[in-house]
């Protein structure tokens, strides 16, 4: 009952445009043409009936409103804190285009689709979101397909062209074929590319001036180590706005109709031949993040050291030696630098809640670092309690922290599994008793622009060296301020972080790590070059 009564104030705050743009944004899920959607009661009736919303699933609700900015109604009704991901990126650039065109857009589209589509779906009244769900009707546009709008938007609004193409290169790995109703209702992970597994390689070249940091027998009485399960049956890595134009003269209108008419008709041939369209990735040219902001961004990092109130986790020395490195390479990098020491699990949720409510518009990008003990994609509070690692990437996605959407988010997790302590030779850990680690891959948001680096993979040891800080953390540092001045970027560095750990070894010669990277960046994180001299990372 109380859900119910909360539906009808949303229902009652909502205006008719605002209930039509819901039922625009819920296509794929009410099966059927949302125009016979009278009210928002219909829309919400139909959508329980589906069980896509209820008391006990309301996230969906919040996710449409945010969608179309009514986040004063989110706040006030108190509505539940975290938004699904079940609206497609498709569906929301439809609705985003339409939020952007004017009254005379809107005309100027459909006098260029007067011989594409009924006379009645071009008349007056009909909306911009009617005129796309016609589109999608005759087939003209969909998700994999948007050559038609593209064409139409470049002499109608060049700025929105930029959006269209924007939202191709993101979801570039969804074209050459075309998703079915129930693939876009699949769970949004399943979207993260698997940049990491056994079927294909990638590799990076990295100049021959970057030589491996040296190699380094670790000693036995000042090191820590993490020791997850070293069976190596395990595949740990396969689970792994511009200028706007103004030109409307009749000869610019005649060329794009006739640009209109020659796609559709392309289409209607093409209709019955099965579609055969392949990326070849080799040859794409990938862009560059934007770094000319006059703050690179802030740069979080929460060290937790002190483990005397848990019951099985030690203290770990050394850390210390991390949260210096990374504060003097970041700050040299330009970041804000803010650091949170022996953070219990709602220290750690409410410093990172409070960083995704800022505005990051004048920044480029963001950096969190996290040092602790870890548990199967979790870090642990100094308290002995758990944080899951993707609740806390996913408080900055586009939903929770609009002022970061397409910029680059980058994480780097120094919480490690694993036990394997040895008397007295000072032997930790940062981790308990676990037969993996922490899978980079199931721990990253499926949206885009996020970045996550963790210290170890399932299958190898992580260590700690109690007077020169982690491998994994003084690896990263050390190779940011090697090739950061050759314009290096950053998976470059990450990979060469990779080279650099795996060539390390204890003093038997037989325990090793292999740090795991995982991201959905769609472009080159490349930091510019620092004016200052690099910092001096000895200890």
């Amino acid at each position: 009952m109380e859900f119910q009564k909360l539906l009808l104030e949303v229902g009652k705050a909502l205006c008719k445009d605002e209930v039509k743009a819901l039922a625009f944004l819920c296509t794929d899920l009410l099966g059927r043409n949302p125009t016979s959607v009278e009210s928002a009661g219909d829309l919400f009736s139909r959508l329980g009936d589906q069980d896509h919303l209820s008391a006990e699933r309301p996230h969906l609700l919040t996710e449409l409103l945010l969608i179309i900015q009514r986040n004063r109604l989110v706040r006030d009704l108190v509505l539940a804190h975290e938004a699904s991901t079940t609206i497609s990126p498709y569906r929301k650039l439809l609705y985003n285009l339409s939020e952007e065109m004017t009254d005379d857009d809107l005309k100027n589209v459909k006098f260029l689709l007067d011989k594409s589509l009924p006379r009645r779906k071009l008349e007056e009244n009909v909306t911009t979101l009617e005129v796309f769900l016609e589109l999608e009707h005759m087939d003209l546009i969909r998700d994999t397909d948007l050559s038609l709008l593209e064409s139409i938007m470049e002499r109608v609004c060049p700025m929105l062209k930029e959006k269209i193409k924007n939202f191709k290169a993101q979801h570039a790995p969804l074209t050459g074929r075309q998703r079915s109703r129930s693939d876009l209702l699949e769970t949004r992970s399943n979207q993260v590319p698997q940049s990491f597994n056994r079927g294909r390689t990638t590799s990076y070249e990295i100049p021959e001036v970057f030589q491996p940091l040296a190699e380094s027998a670790m000693n036995s009485s000042n090191t820590s180590m993490d020791f997850p399960d070293v069976s190596l049956g395990g595949d740990a890595l396969s689970n792994g706005l511009i200028g706007l134009s103004t030109e409307t003269s009749s000869c610019a209108f005649t060329k794009v109709r006739e640009d209109v008419k020659l796609l559709s008709q392309e289409k209607e041939t093409s209709a019955e031949q099965p579609m055969s369209q392949t990326i070849d990735t080799n040859t794409e040219i990938l862009g560059k993040y934007p770094m000319t902001a006059a703050k690179r961004g802030f740069c979080l990092i929460v060290n937790n050291y002190d483990f005397t109130k848990s019951k099985n986790l030690h203290n770990r020395e050394g850390t210390n030696f991390d949260e210096e490195s990374l504060l003097q390479v970041f700050k040299w990098l330009g970041f804000e630098i803010e650091i949170q020491r022996d953070c219990n699990r709602e220290r750690m949720l409410s410093v990172f809640r409070e960083l995704s409510t800022r505005d990051h518009s004048q920044m480029d990008c963001l950096v969190c670092c996290v040092l602790s003990h870890g548990h199967e994609g979790s870090v642990y509070g100094v308290e002995g309690n758990t944080v899951n690692l993707r609740s806390l990437m996913e408080l900055f996605n586009g939903l929770n922290c609009p002022s970061l959407v397409e910029k680059p988010k980058l994480f780097f997790i120094q919480a490690c599994q694993g036990t394997s302590e040895q008397g007295a030779v000072y032997i930790e850990a940062d981790g308990s008793a676990c037969s993996d680690a922490i899978q980079a891959k199931e721990s990253i948001p499926s949206e885009a622009d996020f970045l996550l680096g963790m210290a170890t993979v399932p299958s190898f040891v992580s260590f700690r060296e109690r007077k020169n800080g982690t491998w994994f953390i003084q690896s990263l540092c050390q190779n940011l301020v090697q090739m950061v001045p050759s314009g290096c970027d950053l998976v470059s560095v990450l990979t060469k972080v990779n080279a650099d750990v795996s060539q390390r070894t204890d003093s038997t010669g037989t325990k090793k790590q292999m740090p795991q990277p995982a991201f959905t960046l769609r472009k080159k994180v490349i930091f510019p070059i620092p004016k200052a001299s690099p910092p001096n990372l000895s200890h």
